[in-house]
């Protein structure tokens, strides 16, 4: 099964800028989590419920690559995927892409087969599924019901 991916809309802040008009490298780490909390809570794997059940899911590595700039008030679009998920770790993907107003309009299709729009970053983030104490957990064993969504919504290298 290929994933889908999951849209979540976002108009660039002036905060998000730099001194040379354009988005500072350092906030599209912050938009892939938002892309992700997003695309969790759409699937019913909240992170707050998440964490009640006494998980969590830290970042173990980001990557990002910059293809293109993007300035105050662009609309832009994050699609991000399961790419890749096993008991102990999960792999999300991102494309932060700019599209026009009547795509950032466009809040009813949430799931999309390919992204669309002008590319400006792609990047993944690797977690790995923690407890309480921070030692690593089997999610097959320790929570099926949410292992069970992500092998439905994602995908295997």
């Amino acid at each position: 099964m290929t994933a889908q991916w999951h849209k979540t809309n976002y108009r660039v802040p002036y905060k998000d800028t730099d001194r040379m008009g354009v988005v500072h490298h350092g906030n599209y780490i912050n938009w892939f989590e938002i892309a992700r909390t997003e695309f969790m809570r759409h699937y019913g794997i909240a992170y707050k419920e998440i964490e009640s059940k006494g998980f969590s899911l830290p970042v173990a590595n980001v990557d990002c690559r910059y293809k293109s700039s993007a300035t105050f008030d662009d609309c832009i679009v994050l699609f991000t995927k399961i790419a890749d998920y096993s008991p102990l770790k999960l792999k999300f993907v991102y494309e932060a892409r700019k599209v026009s107003e009547e795509a950032e309009s466009d809040h009813l299709d949430k799931i999309v087969s390919r992204p669309s729009g002008e590319l400006i970053a792609s990047g993944s983030t690797e977690h790995t599924w923690v407890n309480e104490n921070f030692k690593p957990t089997r999610l097959n064993r320790s929570a099926p019901d949410i292992y069970e969504i992500i092998r439905e919504y994602g995908e295997q290298e």
